[in-house]
């Protein structure tokens, strides 16, 4: 049985697999800047018996490999992202970064390396499948506007029946495997205010119009979005994480700069959180005599896993009875956004997750420098997404 065979000759790659992740480890590289690791991943399949490997795929050093079966079948999609974050790494490990202030934060090159030896081990056995297999590499996932939009945009997706990607981590028990069906992870946002009003000295107030007290109020105003204006059912969160104001004690200034993040789980709520965010802004014109200029962005999408194809993915897992895997579980929604949500806006399919707390020590959040994974996630990841593609493409009965 196909599956039988691939679970087999993935535990013989598991230390290969460990392997290749503590290389990319060691060669981060960021968003939109991946060259080396391009390069890597396209080396490595130049002695694997793929029927294609297209390279720059969107422009972006994305890479997509095709598989065919021998038998006619469904097309499906399985993505790994290969980026990295601006962070300079604290962990000590032996493979640490060796790439000043860029880091392996998230567990992509986890994900790179389990996606290139699962690859490697399907096209093995071309001959057992049926349909097609589009093993997607894909660059900048980290930075918006994200490379799954250019990869789409690039038809990366025709004829693609439905998509699959997996995520590690650390926040969620080694030896499990979540899912979620519907909204899953949050659709994000992006602002920048400039308020600007008119500086003077400390001791003389009434002759200037101080842009920290306007843009103050603005973000004590923000705070009535998510109580006063969403529905206490639905999910928002509205952060300032850059208030740019740093002037003299006795001086007044006479411009500030905001920036901030806002997450939601639904098309309607974030349409609510933008009206009323300009609201504010240009309210600050009204009450405080100020001139303001507002940036807001929209990127990632809600996150929306296929109810049916979920369903599906959770029965296979479980059936699978990988060794290394204790329970298949239901996760609540993940407040982090993913721009593999463009895919699936365009086919059906499900993004899940694989714990990956590490043994001992403390589980550190991903984007924090001391994150790693506990590397037991990679064979569980292999396996996981092996058994999801043969319930699509066994075709060795």
């Amino acid at each position: 049985m196909l599956l039988d065979e691939l679970m087999a000759n993935l535990a013989a790659k598991k230390e290969r697999i460990i392997d290749i992740r503590r290389y990319l480890h060691e060669h981060p590289e960021l968003s939109f800047q991946e060259e080396e690791t391009a390069k890597y991943i396209e080396e490595f399949y130049r002695e694997v018996p793929v029927d294609a490997v297209e390279t720059n795929f969107g422009g972006n050093r994305g890479i997509v490999v095709t598989i065919k079966g021998t038998k006619p079948g469904k097309t499906i999609a399985i993505r790994a992202d290969f980026d990295a974050l601006p962070i300079k790494e604290e962990t000590d490990l032996p493979f640490a970064s060796k790439n000043e202030g860029v880091m392996h934060a998230c567990g992509h090159d986890g994900h790179t390396a389990y996606m290139l030896v699962l690859a490697e081990t399907l096209a093995e056995h071309k001959e057992q499948l049926k349909g097609t297999i589009k093993v997607i590499h894909q660059p900048a996932e980290e930075k918006p506007p994200g490379g799954a939009i250019g990869m789409i945009k690039a038809g990366v997706l025709e004829g693609v029946d439905a998509i699959f990607g997996i995520h590690v981590m650390t926040n969620m028990e080694t030896g499990k495997i979540f899912y979620r069906s519907g909204n899953t992870q949050t659709g994000r946002s992006y602002f920048k205010l400039v308020v600007k009003g008119k500086g003077g000295h400390g001791s003389s107030p009434h002759l200037a119009n101080d842009a920290i007290v306007a843009a103050s109020s603005f973000v004590m105003n923000l705070q009535t979005i998510v109580s006063r204006r969403i529905n206490p059912f639905d999910t928002a969160s509205i952060t300032i994480g850059n208030f740019d104001g740093k002037g003299t004690f006795n001086v007044i200034k006479d411009t500030v700069t905001l920036e901030g993040d806002v997450r939601t789980m639904s098309p309607g709520t974030r349409e609510t959180v933008e009206n009323e965010v300009r609201a504010f802004a240009e309210g600050l014109e009204r009450s405080y005599g100020v001139k303001v200029d507002l940036e807001y962005k929209n990127d990632y999408p809600v996150l929306c896993n296929d109810p049916e194809i979920t369903e599906h993915v959770a029965l296979v897992l479980a059936k699978a009875s990988i060794p290394e895997v204790e329970a298949v579980l239901e996760t609540p929604p993940q407040p982090p956004s993913e721009d593999f949500a463009y895919y699936l806006e365009k086919v059906p399919g499900c993004f899940f997750y694989v714990g990956a707390t590490p043994e001992s020590g403390e589980a550190y959040p991903h984007h924090h420098p001391k994150f790693d994974i506990n590397e037991k996630s990679l064979i569980i990841s292999a396996k996981a997404m092996a058994a999801v593609v043969a319930s699509y493409c066994d075709g060795s009965e």
